[in-house]
């Protein structure tokens, strides 16, 4: 289109409109954000199970009474409870009634089962993803599983496993628990919670009076059973299917070989030394028959590395039997399972990597195998920081709570960072300040160790060149 006019002084304009011209607008391509990390999947996922429990225990049908549960110590159980810790405030036997006593074996079921699928899954998805063929056909013999991308096999089996262990030993303890009450609705329903309670390594119990297990302390059908259950949780999947599907000990991978010798180092050697020295204690060991101290010396040793039952009263322990369990609560079970702790695993790489230096090795070699030294830095990161974890807990604990001896305090510092659920009975007696920092120290002391696991492997790249050696003095 155009215009003609006319401008003073007789200047003709000739303004021209043309058509504007089109212009391409490219589409708008989303941005693809990347997915969760797997650490922060496993820490939202406890933190909503744990506010979900909390929320049913508090309710009023969920105590014996019919009264509501203050928010703390609904809170304190429910952490308890889903890091299948086994510290208690509130008598699991006689506080709840059915319906919270449900609530809580739920609780320990999910977490338990949760955190076992979860760290087996997304650590062998991550050593899988990161490391060569030969280790990740090393994993997948490991899991039992065809390929890593197996996720449904894997929970499949998983669930299988955890099914087959609880099922059976319910079946058991229902029977001895018949064989003391007579009534078989509470000896099955005892049967079925002690035996979830007992895989999963939470501890909690329903015989009343913060008793724990002392009044089956010459029962061998209850004993046996419920520890046996302990160690199967305490190994995990990874473990238990490496031996079933391979039977030879040749055969068999190098962290199953190492986990189970060290499992079996500490279960005899802790019940040697709470055998020796509590033998003669006219509170614990020394007040039962001679015949029966062998059994509980070695009850004990399992349950108090992980689970926290008690066949005998752990406040009645010589301070030299508590120093003895907190370095069983502090080292726990194996990576991947129901257990606590810094792990087997953890505690075995560093044993490996001393007795290698010792012996002038250039690098960490166990069963004809050498370990990476990247495995060792982790090991080392994993115990460091729980023993600062543990350090600061119990320093908490002694400021807000300066009454107690500060060898119940730490005792309690480590059982909550190892979620193991021992107490030397001075958990009630805490003031809220107190167990604040308990809930905060079994949340950090299920989880703690795993997700840093799961940054350091994810953090983990090629290095284009290496830094100049330069050495420093040590010792």
């Amino acid at each position: 289109m155009k215009l003609q006019g006319s401008r003073p002084g007789n200047q003709r304009v000739r303004v021209e409109l043309t058509k504007p011209k089109d212009y391409h607008v490219a589409p708008r391509t989303r941005i693809r954000r990347p997915p969760p990390s797997p650490a922060l999947v496993l820490v939202v996922g406890f933190a909503v199970l744990i506010t979900i429990g909390a929320v049913l225990l508090s309710l009023p049908f969920s105590s014996a009474a019919g009264t509501w549960t203050g928010p703390i110590d609904a809170l304190f159980t429910a952490t308890s409870a889903v890091c299948v810790t086994g510290l208690v405030i509130l008598d699991t036997g006689t506080y709840w009634s059915p319906f919270g006593q449900l609530v809580i074996m739920a609780l320990i079921q999910v977490g338990g089962f949760g955190f076992m699928t979860g760290s087996t899954l997304f650590l062998f998805l991550l050593i899988g993803r990161r490391t060569g063929l030969r280790d990740r056909l090393l994993v997948q013999a490991s899991t039992g599983v065809p390929d890593l991308g197996s996720v449904t096999t894997l929970v499949r089996r998983v669930a299988m496993f955890t099914l087959i262990c609880e099922g059976v030993a319910a079946i058991v303890l229902t029977g001895a628990f018949l064989a003391r009450s007579h009534d078989l609705v509470e000896s099955t329903w005892w049967g079925i919670f002690h035996a979830i309670s007992a895989f999963n390594n939470a501890g909690f119990d329903l015989l009343g009076g913060f008793r724990s297990l002392s009044d089956f302390a010459d029962d061998p059908f209850v004993l046996i059973p419920i520890g046996s259950l302990i160690v199967l949780g305490g190994l995990g999947f990874a473990i238990v299917g490496d031996i079933v599907g391979k039977w030879r000990w040749r055969r068999l991978a190098l962290e199953t070989k190492v986990v189970l010798a060290t499992t079996l180092v500490l279960l005899l050697g802790g019940a040697t030394a709470i055998g020796f020295l509590e033998w003669t204690n006219p509170a614990t060991l020394g007040a039962m028959p001679e015949a029966q101290r062998p059994l509980n010396a070695l009850f004990e040793s399992a349950t108090l590395r992980t689970a926290g039952f008690s066949a005998i009263d752990t406040g009645a322990l010589s301070a030299a039997s508590l120093f003895v369990v907190m370095a069983l609560m502090f080292i726990g079970g194996a990576s991947g399972s129901t257990a606590g702790g810094i792990k087997v695993n953890t505690f075995s790489i560093l044993l490996i990597a001393i007795v290698s230096t010792a012996r002038g090795r250039p690098s960490a070699e166990a069963f004809g195998r050498r370990l990476p030294h990247i495995l060792i830095y982790r090991a080392l990161s994993v115990a460091l920081l729980s023993i600062a974890a543990v350090f600061a807990v119990a320093l908490a604990l002694e400021v807000v709570s300066p009454n107690v001896a500060f060898v119940q305090v730490l005792f309690e510092a480590v059982s909550a960072v190892g979620t193991v659920g021992a107490s030397t009975g001075i958990t009630r007696d805490l003031p809220d300040l107190a167990l604040l920092i308990l809930i905060l120290a079994m949340f950090l002391g299920r989880l703690g160790p795993l997700t840093l696991v799961l940054a350091l492997t994810a953090r983990a790249r090629p290095i284009a060149y290496r830094p100049a050696v330069e050495t420093m003095r040590i010792g």
